[in-house]
């Protein structure tokens, strides 16, 4: 009725600016021509449908909801609010606080990781059997299966100049024994000022050599690992501290990369007061996450020391030089200190990978104070942590590797399927040599000994995917099941992708 009156109105205004032949209606006429007019024009709108008039929209005057308050966000959803609103201690609300993290509301994380499996045969029972060694007469298996890497990755960016990263590792994860590791490879928060200068926290993954930098294992082209880079240098070594990176650039080609950090110290004895610098094990069992203290802590009130230089003149060429220095006794002095120098020369498919690294576990043959195991402090330790009976723990300990690798793909293969031999796929031919010496004290008899030669071929059909083949040559090698330097040679095939 509203509606009819207003359009009433509307065409009695246009009347007055009619001819002069409008003024010679009758009254009558008039309100007919009104109505008729009037009902054409409603009947117009209800052919053009209901009109939605434009609202303006008002600044909302409500206070925002509480964390903890209101319904529980849907996680799969990429942005669940316009507005974040801060967690604090001051929050409140019952079970929904748990659902009220700044992560679910604005979701920065990327999920990634990667997976190895492998087969392994041996002409020797080198394979450990963990509890069922005495069982087996400490001479272990010579093949098996292993899952031995499954690692996720997360990564964050908190802000523009906030980052975070972190990597968990769970080695021989379907086992339930004293073999299985889970730990956190790192852990840290980046904050980034500069490229030439970024400060770094948490757990780190300590830059000695590049291979511990570089350890993926669908990056590496063989299976295993360098020898040097996991006796001499702990590859994967990572202890909690902080530091800083960067990169320069020197001269018109030239790229220079460093890494200095303070970490905590490593654990080089075990309660009783034994060397974990061995013979047998080099410096692996001496890192941080070996550590006999609670969480880990520092066992004394040392720090370690630890940095990288790298530098490349040009594209494909690499050279660099690390060093760790750090107390690894709980009652005395006696540093471990680790000197390593790495290179990448890289021409077309060609690869010329390598490291050498020297290790010096100062007194590490001599007793600490305090210990159980029956020698007097500052006495010569004999028949421990080496295969001599009469012999002394490792003090000096050096050892290198050297891998060529070559890239190519046959063309009757891409002809035949471009799908899965075509571009992005490549196959990979690898040869490398590697020696370690872990007691260079021990020159008559050279039991520190171990060397190997490695053929190998891998596909891969994309780059984050390999698929490896490799023969091992090992005249010089040792049974950790019976303790024995032996000659061995062995076939392992794997998997590895990441995710």
């Amino acid at each position: 009725m509203k509606m009819r009156s207003i359009l009433g109105a509307l065409v009695m205004v246009s009347l007055s600016v009619m001819p002069v032949w409008a003024e010679n209606l009758t009254p009558e006429e008039i309100k007919k021509m009104v109505d008729e007019a009037v009902e054409k024009r409603l009947q117009e709108r209800e052919r053009e449908g209901p009109r939605v008039e434009p609202r303006e929209e008002k600044a909302s005057t409500e206070p925002a909801s509480e964390p903890g308050v209101g319904p529980i966000p849907e996680v799969a959803r990429d942005l669940r609010a316009k507005e974040r609103i801060p967690l604090s201690f001051a929050s409140t609300g019952s079970g929904r606080l748990l659902y009220a993290k700044p992560f679910l509301t604005f979701p920065k994380a990327i999920v990634g990781g990667y997976f190895d499996i492998q087969y392994r045969m041996h002409s020797n029972p080198v394979i450990e059997t963990g509890d069922y060694n005495d069982i087996r007469g400490g001479r272990g298996t010579s093949s098996g299966f292993d899952s031995q890497r499954f690692v996720p990755f997360i990564y964050a960016d908190i802000t523009e100049h906030v980052k975070f990263a972190s990597e968990m590792e769970f080695e021989h994860g379907i086992r339930e024994t004293n073999d299985i590791e889970v730990s956190a490879e790192f852990a840290f928060v980046d904050y980034v000022i500069h490229e030439s200068v970024n400060l770094r926290g948490g757990i780190i993954l300590l830059p000695i050599g590049k291979f511990n930098l570089l350890h993926d294992s669908p990056l590496n082209d063989l299976t295993d690992r360098p020898l040097v880079s996991t006796l001499i240098i702990p590859s994967t070594i990572s202890e909690t501290g902080a530091g800083m990176y960067g990169t320069f650039y020197p001269g018109r080609t030239g790229k220079l990369d460093y890494e200095v950090y303070v970490t905590t110290g490593p654990c080089g004895y075990t309660a009783a007061g034994d060397p974990k610098v061995t013979e047998f094990d080099g410096t692996k069992n001496s890192r941080q996450r070996k550590c006999l203290s609670d969480d880990g802590l520092d066992i004394n009130n040392g720090r370690t020391v630890v940095g990288r230089v790298a530098y490349s003149p040009m594209l494909g060429v690499e050279i660099g030089g690390s060093g760790y220095y750090g107390n690894q006794s709980p009652s005395s002095y006696n540093p471990l200190s680790i000197f390593a120098v790495d290179w990448t020369l890289q021409k077309g498919p060609f690869e010329l990978i390598g490291e050498a690294a020297w290790a010096y576990a100062r007194n590490n043959a001599i007793a600490i104070p305090r210990n159980t195991i029956g020698f007097a402090p500052g006495a010569r330790l004999t028949g421990i942590g080496t295969l001599n009976p009469l012999g002394a723990p490792p003090e000096r300990m050096q050892g290198f590797y050297i891998q060529g690798n070559y890239h190519f793909m046959p063309s009757f293969l891409t002809n035949l399927s471009p799908k899965r031999f075509g571009e992005g796929s490549t196959f990979t031919a690898v040869i490398r040599y590697d020696r370690v010496n872990l007691n260079l004290d021990n020159k008559a008899e050279n039991a520190g000994e171990l060397e190997q030669i490695s053929f190998g071929l891998n596909y891969r059909p994309i780059q984050d995917t390999a698929f490896k083949i490799s023969y091992q040559y090992m005249p010089k090698s040792f049974n950790p099941n019976d303790g024995q330097r032996i000659h061995d040679q062995a076939l392992v095939i794997s998997a590895a992708t990441y995710f």
